[in-house]
């Protein structure tokens, strides 16, 4: 299980020493093998809070437990070892590293040829087609994205996260990282954290939560929480122009 406990981030401003409030006083739990999805309006810290989970970035204040065991202060790579996965926006290229050796880095072994095909295969590639090309920039934006999904099956995450898993990739890519999350609801092998504005990805959620200004707006059950942000689609669609608006007039 992974709890959060009063987490805030400031940060001081460029071009003074004022701080600005990124997370304010954020407190949840993830329950194993639930789906947690988290959503709300662009700017809100959704990201910055996946980046705090994963060691990316340090909490101002609060606590974080994973397993009843106090990560505040562990490294990217403790949280690792001990299961938390990460999936970035834009996931990183490696040339010369071939998909098949990431997928044995991932997994810390010698993953045979059938075992890295069985991985590729749940997030729908080709296996032998991509098995041994390096994951460079003759990949798409989409296949990067599935291969690094991949890789963090192989490492069998207690919790993965990750951050608008949907950003930059194609429909088919997209159709099939809802396929793949949807397997991982259907066998709850693993605890899931994303960050998302797509309805298809949200209607998968165990959980939703809701994150503007900082501040958690609303948590519950998919149940609970759906209504509320259809009712509220539209106000924030609204609100969001405005703020469009404002800038513009600002900025002329």
């Amino acid at each position: 299980m992974l709890e959060l406990k009063n987490i805030s981030f400031k940060v001081k401003a460029l071009d003074s020493n004022e701080e600005i409030t990124i997370l304010d006083d954020i407190s949840f739990t993830v329950d194993a093998g639930k789906i947690l999805v988290i959503t709300g309006p662009n700017g809100g810290g959704k990201s910055t809070l996946a980046k705090i989970i994963m060691g990316i970035e340090n909490p101002t204040s609060g606590k974080i437990y994973f397993d009843g065991v106090d990560i505040t202060d562990l490294s990217i790579t403790e949280r690792a070892k001990m299961g938390i996965g990460y999936a970035f926006q834009q996931p990183p290229r490696f040339k010369g590293v071939t998909v098949e050796k990431l997928l044995q880095l991932a997994a810390g072994s010698n993953l045979s040829e059938e075992e890295c095909c069985e991985y590729l295969s749940k997030v729908g590639l080709c296996s032998r087609e991509y098995l041994k090309r390096d994951v460079d920039s003759s990949l798409s934006g989409g296949e990067v994205k599935r291969i690094e999904i991949a890789s963090l099956m192989a490492r069998n995450s207690k919790i993965s996260i990750y951050d608008e898993p949907e950003a930059g990739i194609d429909l088919w890519s997209f159709s099939m990282l809802v396929d793949t999350f949807t397997n991982l609801k259907k066998n709850k092998e693993e605890s899931v954290v994303i960050i998302s504005h797509q309805e298809r990805i949200i209607d998968l959620a165990d959980d939703l939560m809701i994150i503007s200004g900082g501040k958690i707006e609303s948590m519950g059950t998919k149940e609970e929480i759906l209504p509320l942000l259809q009712g509220g689609m539209k106000n924030c669609l609204c609100q969001m122009k405005e703020v469009a608006l404002t800038n513009e007039r600002y900025n002329n």
